[in-house]
């Protein structure tokens, strides 16, 4: 029997076949009318009107709150999406094609993996962006303090934050935090160049999972006090609530569970419609 459900979220549902060749679970979001034959977070108790701006955590809240009773003690649980999946091995994009994906997208997790609650996908690391790349987005911020082109240390989570999403709305966020969450995160964002990105994880711990879903959406729930969402202007403003969960998933598991990080692999099965 598999020791991994893996759960694989797209806004198409003509993806649904594609996902299921692969032995995913499909998980169609977002305004278009999904099939039958998959999930989605427009049923029971949910957030699915604020997808615009949670991204794939109005399926989490869905599954936290409809479905959590069905997962499985001690089987890993793992999300991807229809552009990004796991592997073992790094992979050159140009290399991959469905069959290749197919061969090398993770089914099983490795024996060897057992000690860790949960697998993180490799760090995204800030500061060995271009410096150019910052110059083009956030003139002004760099402006304000010039050793952000010149020192890679300054140029933490906290700052790459400031540049795409708007400067201080991190810190504002981080605000409404608890006070064990609010200083560890602080120093966390403060302090690290690099995060798991794509709010991509696999987590053995139902127990584990519950604790997180409790201490994210008490927060993002808070938070849309401060940015609402009428106001929410341009990708970087209009996905906030997506952001900063990224950024606090790293964190969050990171100081709760032993992880392991692996690779997540960049192919776009919009290339493969109409094939199985």
């Amino acid at each position: 029997m598999k020791n991994l459900k893996m759960f694989c979220i797209t806004l198409e549902p003509s993806h649904i076949d594609l996902i299921k060749s692969l032995d995913y679970d499909p998980v169609v979001l977002g305004e278009k009318k999904p099939s039958i034959n998959c999930f989605g977070d427009k049923t029971g108790e949910n957030i699915s009107s604020k997808n615009k701006y949670y991204g794939e955590y109005t399926f989490h809240y869905w599954l936290w709150k409809n479905y959590f009773k069905n997962l499985e003690e001690n089987k890993w649980l793992g999300f991807c999406q229809y552009r990004k999946f796991w592997s073992l091995n790094d992979v050159n994009f140009e290399d991959l094609s469905l069959r290749k994906l197919k061969e090398i997208s993770l089914k099983e997790i490795p024996s060897k993996f057992e000690k860790y609650d949960v697998i993180l996908g490799k760090p995204f690391y800030i500061n060995q962006r271009r410096t150019m790349k910052f110059l083009k987005k956030g003139f002004k911020l760099i402006l304000s303090n010039p050793k952000y082109l010149f020192d890679e240390k300054s140029r933490t989570i906290k700052f790459h934050f400031d540049l795409m999403h708007g400067r201080n709305n991190l810190k504002k966020a981080i605000e409404l935090l608890d006070d064990e969450n609010k200083k560890d995160f602080q120093h966390f964002v403060s302090t690290e160049y690099s995060f798991n990105p794509h709010n991509m994880f696999i987590c053995k711990s139902k127990n584990l999972l519950r604790r997180y879903y409790e201490d994210i959406f008490k927060w993002l729930s808070l938070c849309e006090d401060i940015f609402g969402f009428e106001k929410l202007k341009g990708y970087g403003m209009t996905r906030i609530y997506g952001f900063l969960a990224e950024r606090f998933m790293s964190y969050w598991f990171k100081k709760n569970a032993k992880y392991v990080e692996i690779p997540i692999l960049f192919y776009d099965i919009n290339n493969d419609l109409g094939q199985k």
